[in-house]
């Protein structure tokens, strides 16, 4: 990393052109862990791993970022969600809470970022909020949207369809993060060294 780069860093007043490029790459990689999917009510896919590794590899801002590049890419039409599909439809429509609640996943992170270097229950404590959050707006955001084409559901009904089949698949994908994002951080770390 070049002199400006640093300076740039350390002031906190902009991103360096590998944030920049390290913020591109992960949300390709949202984009592509998307399309990796099962078709269901809510589509399971491997984005949440992606928006976690995000969040553990680049840090709560970047990480951040990543995924909000991610939700504009598909907002203006870019194929970028499930099912090689895009635009602002896709987010106005039932499952968009859960999309659009990855930026909370992350700023959750981001917020507890500091301590969680220190503590890895404090780490974990941020994941699982994080996740729990997506689940809160994602819910609420479907109810919604379900309740205006079909008529209103109970919040039971739509847990069972949209978060209770994903709990164990969605903490499977956090340890899964947790366990090969020091891999990838340090791989970018002996990278950077070796420039």
């Amino acid at each position: 990393m070049n002199h400006a780069d640093t300076a740039v860093r350390e002031t906190g007043r902009g991103l360096s052109t590998m944030d920049l490029v390290q913020i591109g790459i992960f949300a390709a990689l949202i984009a592509i862990c998307s399309w990796i999917s099962i078709p269901a009510a809510v589509p399971f896919t491997m984005q949440t791993f992606a928006v976690f590794m995000a969040a553990l590899v680049l840090g709560g801002k970047r990480g951040t970022l990543a995924v909000l590049d991610y939700l504009l890419m598909g907002a203006i039409g870019v194929p970028v969600f499930h099912g090689f599909t895009g635009g602002i439809g896709i987010i106005l429509g039932s499952t968009g809470g859960y999309i659009v609640g990855f930026i909370l996943t992350t700023m959750i992170m981001w917020a507890l970022e500091k301590p969680a270097r220190q503590n890895t229950v404090i780490r974990a404590v941020s994941m699982v909020a994080g996740l729990l959050a997506c689940y809160a707006l994602g819910t609420a955001w479907f109810m919604l949207v379900y309740a205006r084409a079909n008529g209103a559901i109970s919040l039971m009904t739509a847990l069972g369809w949209c978060v209770f089949p994903f709990v164990i698949p969605d903490l499977l994908k956090i340890a899964l993060a947790w366990m090969v994002s020091p891999l990838i951080r340090r791989a970018i770390q002996a990278g950077g060294q070796g420039r």
